[in-house]
Order: C-alpha cells, then sequence, then structure tokens
C-alpha cells in the first residue's frame, strides 16, 4: 500500500474502507509500529497537550500540599474527553518565569497554557495575549483582557472579618503573603472593605505581611505579641501561617481559641492536625479542576480562539473549627496580659 494509504488508515480517515483499516492496524501491531508523536506534532501543528504552568516555591508545594494534584485530577478528567493531555511544568526559585514561559511557547511544547500565581500586572498575561495562544489563569492579574478562574479570596476574607465581628472582635489583624500577587490584593481589598463597612477603623499596623511558610507564621506570632495594643482575632490569607504561628504563641503560653481567634483561608490537610482546629474554608478541587478544564476546551475551541472568554470567582464555604471560639464578649483575658510572664 502506498505511505498515504496507511497514513489515513492508522487515522481511522472515512475514505479508507473498514477492511483496509484492520489490515494495516494488524500489520502495526505485528511489526510494533507505534506512530511518532513528535513527528505527528509537526506535520498537524497541535502537540494534543494543554500545561499547567506551576511555581514550585511555595509553602503549598513545598510542604507536600496537594492543592495542585487535586486540582489536576479534576482538570485531566475533562480534557481526556477530548484526548487532551495535561503536562505539568515547575518553574524552581532560580528560574524567571516569565522567560520559561516565552521559551516554552517558542518550543511549542503544548496547545494551550494555564498559568498560577498571577500578578496585578502579569508580563506572561500580556505575552500570550500578543501570541495568540490559547490560555487560561487560575487568578486574575495583567492588563489585558483574557479568561481566567479564581478562588473568592475577597469572599472568604469578608466572610472571616464578619464572622470575628458577629464574636465582638474589633481588633482585627490580617496577615498575607509578602509577594505581589494577585490573591493577596483580593484578601486586603475584602478585608478592609468589610471593616469600613462596619465603621470599624482600619489600623494598617495590623495588616502584617510574611513571607509565605510556617517561618512566616513565626514572624505573625512575634509581631502580635510586641504590639503594645494587641489585636484579639487575626485572618490568615495563607492558612499555611497556622503552623509558625501556632508554634510560637505555644512557646509564650498564648493558646488559639482561647487568648487569640484565628481563621485561615482553606481547608488544608497540612494543617488537619493543629490544635484547636482551623477555622477556614473548603472547596472541592477536583470540582474546580473540572471547571478549569471547561474553560480550557472553550479557549481552544474554534469559536473561543481570540475570545477573551470565561471569568469566574469560585465561592467557598465555612468549614468551623474551634480556632475562634474565643470573644471579648465572653472572657477579658487578652493575649498582651497572658504573655507577660511567659515572655
Amino acid at each position: 500500500m502506498s505511505i498515504s494509504t496507511v497514513s489515513r488508515a492508522m487515522n481511522s480517515r472515512a475514505e479508507v474502507s473498514a477492511e483496509t483499516r484492520a489490515r494495516v492496524r494488524a500489520a502495526a501491531e505485528r511489526l510494533g509500529y507505534q506512530p511518532n508523536h513528535s513527528g505527528r506534532t509537526l506535520r498537524r501543528g497541535i502537540t494534543g497537550t494543554v500545561a499547567l504552568v506551576m511555581q514550585t516555591n511555595t509553602a503549598r508545594t513545598e510542604m507536600g500540599e496537594t492543592f495542585y494534584f487535586s486540582l489536576c485530577n479534576g482538570l485531566q478528567q475533562v480534557l481526556a474527553t477530548q484526548s487532551l493531555d495535561l503536562m505539568l511544568l515547575p518553574v524552581g526559585p532560580s528560574t524567571d518565569p516569565d522567560q520559561f514561559l516565552v521559551n516554552a511557547v517558542d518550543r511549542h511544547v503544548a496547545d494551550a497554557f494555564i498559568i498560577s500565581n498571577t500578578r496585578p500586572a502579569d508580563r506572561r498575561v500580556e505575552f500570550l495575549a500578543e501570541r495568540a495562544v490559547p490560555f487560561v489563569t487560575l487568578g486574575r492579574g495583567g492588563t489585558a483582557e483574557h479568561a481566567w478562574l479564581d478562588l473568592d479570596f475577597e469572599g472568604v476574607a469578608a466572610q472571616s472579618v464578619e464572622r470575628l465581628l458577629a464574636l465582638g472582635h474589633e481588633r482585627i489583624a490580617l496577615a498575607s503573603d509578602d509577594r505581589d500577587i494577585n490573591s493577596t490584593s483580593e484578601f486586603i481589598h475584602g478585608y478592609r472593605r468589610t471593616l469600613a463597612e462596619h465603621d470599624v477603623p482600619v489600623e494598617h499596623t495590623w495588616e502584617i505581611r510574611v513571607p509565605d511558610s510556617p517561618e512566616g507564621g513565626a514572624m505573625l506570632a512575634e509581631h502580635l505579641l510586641e504590639m503594645p495594643v494587641c489585636p484579639t482575632a487575626v485572618v490568615l490569607a495563607q492558612e499555611t501561617l497556622a503552623l509558625g504561628l501556632y508554634r510560637r504563641l505555644h512557646r509564650a503560653g498564648v493558646r488559639p481559641g482561647r487568648d487569640l481567634a484565628v481563621v485561615g483561608f482553606r481547608k488544608n490537610p497540612v494543617c488537619e492536625y493543629l490544635e484547636p482546629s482551623l477555622t477556614s474554608f473548603e472547596v472541592s478541587l477536583e470540582d474546580y479542576g473540572k471547571r478549569l478544564g471547561e474553560i480550557v476546551l472553550d479557549q481552544l475551541s474554534p469559536s473561543g480562539r481570540g475570545e477573551c472568554g470565561r471569568q469566574e470567582v469560585w465561592s467557598m464555604a465555612v468549614a468551623p473549627g474551634d480556632s475562634d471560639s474565643y470573644s471579648p464578649r465572653t472572657t477579658r483575658r487578652l493575649m498582651s496580659g497572658s504573655t507577660t510572664a511567659a515572655r
């Protein structure tokens, strides 16, 4: 048979009879032949792959947290319906994330990209938009209009503050990541807006920026312990800060949930064994990943190319714990008073 006939048979083209397809595939199996994926990519101009670009130097990835793996579980399920593979592209701390993406696009390693840890001004977004490469971001960011899916950071901050205000707290601190990323900006905005709506003064010295790590949580505790007028509650924009926060507070004789109310961002397996249990917010990451996959498919469809695409905020529900059981209305015990002897 001619090369073209064999090619059509291997690709199940309609103009080749079922008998010919069967003969060609039987011969391929007997000879151990497998199509060359790279060759197909060059010929067709597509890879059949979607790439998720992820930072490795975050608390979530460095501590083995399962955020991305749970997300990918749902994402891959949706991509598989269109015979698309998912590729993870990790970006290390010594790598320029902007140049890393440029190199990946130039090598055409994927048909579409998902980028995370977006920044308010994100060069990656502008680059992908200019190159007309299908992409979706996990989080808002960048000045170009584009498709994105984001957790409700602003809404969680607002719900956290509302919850603490209802318990009688007015001195509410905020701890957030010291990086310039979109999620932090959204969280801070929700915190400030909700306090203002309740006519509670926004004390900027109570907005504490620390590294997103357990060590950052210990730094947060030091800040709180040294304040002349100590907050009675703290909201964590990154729940992993609770690991270092709890440890340092316990050393000072301060107990979360008894002397200081604490609310974390997301219910995280890494924080599961904290005592007292951390009040936080939960979300199905598998469903979140599935929705991300649907938005990616929209961007890859002929009608979606060149369009802004969907922009959605994914809501989260409170998962009550014991870390915010302390209320100034029911007890006069203040953290600053309880730590003098311990320190």
